[in-house]
């Protein structure tokens, strides 16, 4: 039997959200704050006038869809009539996707697409550590989780305390699951419990060394920054929405720079110069994948900005996490083989090779001074005419205001001196 407090919340959510046709996301009012706390919401803040939330609308849509049989709630509140909600919840840009669950509150700053919103909501419905039971259950991982963390053995002792510690702060970002060696069986190279893997490209990487460690707080330490270097595929495409992340790896962050047209589609010399890139760390991962954190990008806009320079296409540039410095190499992209990639890394690690940029006040000027820059220059380009209203007008009223100040002054000045001129004539004669 269904209980009252349940029936009461149905009705509840009946009565403050209106189904719009043919989608499945709610529309909230500011009644939401009196029952957010009670279930699992995903929500969109958004506002009409908006053009990043008009752009994400119909991917919102298919995200309702797809959750729709889970227990999280889809909606979205339009914030400029509901303005208590976007207060409450300390909205300062729109949209702000936040995923909510009791007292806790977690808002999205990945990808906007269908499939990275939906694995964000799925990871947080869920306790932070899932226990697979069955053997099958493993065949499905592997086809709906391209990446996710496996601790084998019972729930009990230090590294499984850790472990769970850990999966809570990354619960967000990554996928954490919990069996046992028979359940197990063949999908994992057990050899002694307790294990942890990451599964990634089809294989799974074992966490090596934490039997040898008996310091609590160095293992808790060892384990953290493995989690945090091994949430990653890679080789990811890096976008504006994850490179944040990317930065938290303290990596060195490798870059295949390359552009792709509005289909997604690269053009062939520029897949084959990322494929290249990619070859290093797929045949050298035990060298590099402790000190770099490969990755190719299509956002050349993006690049530029950090390099504060406009970029050949394709390009290769390392970018230090720590401190914002990066590297490029002296050969030209097209001489840019493995081994010379390899020799170039090699150089970077030893700090022998030029570093450019960083985080003092000299460079954050002249980065802000680019940024600007570049961002006129593309309003030129795409609508000069445009770009001359905009600039235009706002200078010409300037000029104007310039002019009542000042000439009227000089035209005094020189009426002033006519009439001073007269009157020393008049007492001379």
């Amino acid at each position: 039997m269904v209980s009252l407090s349940r029936l009461l919340f149905f009705i509840i959510c009946c009565v403050l959200a209106n189904v719009a046709i043919g989608s499945r996301v709610l529309e909230l009012s500011d009644k939401f704050l009196e029952i957010h706390k009670e279930g699992q919401w995903l929500v969109m803040m958004y506002a009409p006038w908006c053009a990043h939330c008009k752009r994400l609308e119909p991917i919102w849509a298919h995200v309702a869809q797809y959750l729709h049989s889970s227990p999280v709630g889809v909606g979205r509140i339009d914030c400029t009539r509901f303005t208590k909600v976007a207060h409450s919840f300390k909205i300062k840009g729109f949209p702000t996707i936040i995923f909510l669950k009791g007292d806790q509150e977690f808002v999205y700053n990945g990808d906007r697409t269908r499939d990275e919103i939906v694995k964000f909501a799925l990871r947080l419905s869920g306790p932070p550590v899932q226990e697979v039971t069955k053997t099958i259950s493993f065949n499905t991982l592997k086809k709906d989780r391209d990446l996710y963390f496996l601790y084998v053995g019972e729930r009990s002792g230090t590294l499984w305390d850790m472990y769970h510690e850990v999966a809570n702060q990354f619960q967000p970002h990554a996928f954490f699951y919990q069996s046992h060696p028979v359940v197990v069986d063949k999908h994992a190279p057990i050899e002694s419990t307790p294990a942890l893997f990451v599964y990634k490209e089809n294989v799974h990487y074992n966490f090596t060394g934490h039997s040898a460690i008996t310091d609590a707080d160095q293992l808790n330490e060892t384990l953290y920054r493995w989690i945090n270097a091994e949430r990653f595929p890679t080789f990811p495409k890096v976008t504006r929405g994850n490179i944040n992340q990317l930065f938290l790896t303290n990596k060195n962050l490798v870059l295949a720079v390359v552009e792709e047209n509005q289909l997604e589609e690269i053009p062939p010399d520029m897949l084959e110069f990322r494929d290249m890139v990619e070859s290093v760390i797929k045949r050298k991962r035990e060298k590099y994948h402790d000190h770099f954190q490969f990755g190719w990008i299509a956002n050349p806009d993006l690049v530029n900005s950090i390099a504060m320079m406009v970029v050949p296409l394709p390009s290769l540039i390392v970018i230090n996490s720590t401190t914002n410095h990066h590297y490029i190499p002296e050969d030209e992209p097209e001489k840019l083989t493995p081994d010379v990639i390899e020799t170039f890394l090699e150089q970077i690690r030893s700090e022998s090779v030029p570093k450019y940029g960083g985080n003092s006040f000299a460079v954050r000027i002249y980065r802000s001074w680019f940024e600007v820059r570049s961002a006129l220059a593309s309003m030129w380009y795409g609508n000069p005419i445009l770009t001359l209203v905009l600039f235009g007008l706002p200078a010409g009223f300037l000029s104007l205001i310039c002019y009542n100040i000042w000439c009227p002054d000089i035209f005094d000045a020189d009426d002033d001196e006519k009439e001073s001129t007269g009157s020393s004539h008049i007492k001379k004669d």
